[in-house]
């Protein structure tokens, strides 16, 4: 092995926590592992890492190694990318966890066509709205929608999120088309998540800002699912237009109130901070960033 296959290797068992779990994030044997890490020390006469029964911690050594490596490995990227005259050839796998409702009617076309891209590129996908822990779980890289208060990971804004409060048309020509706070609080809900009744943030056209509480006949927390129940008319739903923009073109479902104004949120792609990024994963990042954007299609309803 040479000395940036000896690199890599370093950095991920840092990131990854352990000898153990880099073990198994590379798929191969802990020994090998443990006996390539006792080789670099051994080569460069220093302990890197601080090993006990119960913990291993980076030396001062290891972290002034880990952050050069981290340097090096990205600058050999960049180098091979620059110099090579030829469209890059992505390899490896490419871990990634993301939302369920929005890889299923959105990141699916994006995958399609970056691994068409990249046939040599593989991919472990988890599809799930449960949050993950990147470094545990051996992830490189994360789409979440939300805001953003771990100061542990970085991110890059891939699209805005948008919402809407829209109902069936058979709903409100039987209940009756609100047109101010008071009448909106008397109509149902259709709600995501299991809590307690949704508090709507509402903004009119001065600015002024306003709070509603509304009760919620139906709580679920899949968003296509509430998109159905407000098709089939039990309610107001306050949902992201990314889930709800097929049934507001076709006319299924249609905007309440639009002449208020609806908080945002962002997607996001995120890595741990400080980590050596790998390329498949900055070229990932920068297809879906520009895919979407600020005004990504889901919003041409």
């Amino acid at each position: 092995m040479g000395q940036l296959e000896d690199m890599a290797m370093f950095v991920r068992i840092v990131e990854a926590g352990s000898i153990t779990k880099a073990a198994e994030q590379l798929n191969i044997a802990k020994s090998a592992v443990s006996r390539r890490l006792k080789e670099l020390e051994s080569r460069l006469g220093s302990q890197l890492i601080s090993r006990t029964t119960r913990q291993s911690n980076l030396t001062q050594a290891g972290e002034h190694y880990y952050r050069q490596a981290c340097s090096i490995l990205n600058d050999v990227d960049a180098l091979n990318e620059q110099t090579s005259g030829a469209p890059t050839q992505i390899e490896g796998t490419l871990k990634m966890t993301a939302p369920l409702s929005f890889s299923l009617l959105h990141l699916g076309e994006v995958i399609d066509d970056f691994a068409s891209m990249h046939p040599n590129l593989s991919f472990e996908l988890d599809l799930a709205d449960r949050h993950v822990d990147l470094v545990e779980e051996g992830y490189e890289l994360a789409i979440r929608i939300s805001e953003l208060q771990d100061s542990s990971y970085q991110a890059k804004r891939l699209a805005l999120i948008r919402f809407v409060m829209c109902a069936s048309p058979e709903y409100l020509a039987k209940n009756g088309k609100p047109d101010t706070l008071a009448t909106l609080a008397q109509h149902e809900f259709v709600q995501y998540g299991l809590g307690k009744d949704i508090t709507l943030e509402l903004m009119d056209a001065n600015g002024k800002k306003h709070n509603l509480t509304v009760d919620s006949k139906i709580k679920a927390t899949n968003g296509e699912f509430l998109v159905d129940m407000a098709i089939k008319g039990h309610g107001i739903t306050y949902i992201p237009t990314f889930i709800a923009y097929k049934a507001l073109a076709d006319g299924r479902l249609v905007a309440v109130m639009p002449e208020y104004q609806l908080p945002t949120l962002n997607a996001y792609a995120v890595y741990p901070k400080n980590r050596f990024l790998s390329q498949r994963c900055r070229y990932l990042i920068d297809f879906i960033a520009e895919r979407f954007g600020d005004n990504p299609y889901w919003d041409e309803f």
